[in-house]
């Protein structure tokens, strides 16, 4: 049964000084021994803030006493019949809350909670802050860091603006941004991926504050597969915001592949098919691109 929501403020500031209010969402999948200090980590820290807050646990359907344990430390618990994913739990977390400003966690005890103020300090001037795991301290495994590059990388250049973390899980967001994009983000892993990418697309005010990044004390979730579903996802939202940065690079390929298949025939007094094909597959991919483009600024307006 799910707890009812209580703001909690910090001891020495009273109700009429509270600046701001903020939910807390925290994932969890069979994190029954990491969550409960999880959860009094966050609010200790937040208690030293002016901030009104609130903590919801989200049990993704774990097979664990993760739910058991989060209810005894007096937080909201909403709990999922079976695990739906790491997005669907934060979705969920989101729509049973009201609080203008929404922070993200996980519960296994990898995002240093100490950098939690930061993060706050930064949310005047900015809709979106997020801990980018580029600190002095960073436990990223061996295996996972060039495929996390390559994406990084690819991200930046289709977005247009350097990411230096495309999918941490610990970050603040302004409520009406996440909601504006909510249809849009996924269930499964790529729901930070996605709102990364949306809101650098779209030019909102997005800060970057180095954090650590310590090792998982559980088991983690993330499969070598996922790599292959956080690249189409890329693709996918940059072809949704802004189509030209992938249509255009691809036909200006095929375009030089065809010149230059062109500049052989001719030393060779032959003109092949496949340089006329190179030229006709990049006119046609540029003009899915400019039809793309136009869909997308239509899509955008509305």
């Amino acid at each position: 049964m799910n707890q009812p929501t209580v703001l909690e403020v910090a001891p020495h500031v009273g109700a009429s000084d509270v600046k701001r209010q903020l939910t807390v969402v925290m994932p969890a999948f069979n994190e029954e021994a990491h969550v409960v200090e999880q959860i009094e980590s966050v609010r200790r820290v937040l208690s030293a803030t002016d901030w009104e807050f609130e903590i919801v646990v989200v049990d993704d359907g774990s097979t664990d006493d993760t739910s058991d344990r989060a209810t005894e430390t007096g937080v909201s618990v909403v709990n999922h019949r079976r695990n739906y994913g790491y997005g669907a739990a934060l979705k969920r977390g989101i729509s049973v809350t009201s609080a203008p400003w929404i922070l993200i966690i996980d519960a296994d005890g990898t995002y240093p909670v100490e950098a939690i103020p930061q993060l706050l300090a930064k949310a005047d001037d900015h809709e979106m802050v997020v801990g980018a795991r580029i600190g002095r301290a960073v436990k990223i495994p061996l295996l996972r860091r060039p495929a996390k590059w390559f994406l990084r990388v690819l991200a930046s250049f289709l977005s247009g603006r350097k990411l230096p973390d495309i999918n941490s899980g610990l970050r603040l967001m302004r409520r009406d941004l996440v909601e504006r994009y909510l249809h849009l983000l996924p269930s499964g892993f790529s729901f930070t991926t996605t709102i990364t990418l949306a809101a650098a697309c779209n030019d909102h005010e997005v800060e970057y504050v180095p954090i650590d990044y310590m090792k998982r004390l559980g088991k983690s979730s993330i499969r070598p597969w996922h790599a292959y579903e956080f690249l189409l996802l890329t693709l996918r939202t940059i072809v949704f915001f802004n189509p030209l940065k992938v249509f255009m690079p691809l036909g200006a390929v095929l375009a030089i592949a065809g010149l230059a298949k062109f500049v052989y025939d001719i030393s060779r007094n032959n003109l092949s098919e496949s340089a006329v094909l190179a030229f006709l597959a990049a006119l046609v991919i540029w003009a899915l691109g400019l039809l793309a483009d136009q869909n997308s600024r239509i899509a955008m307006n509305r």
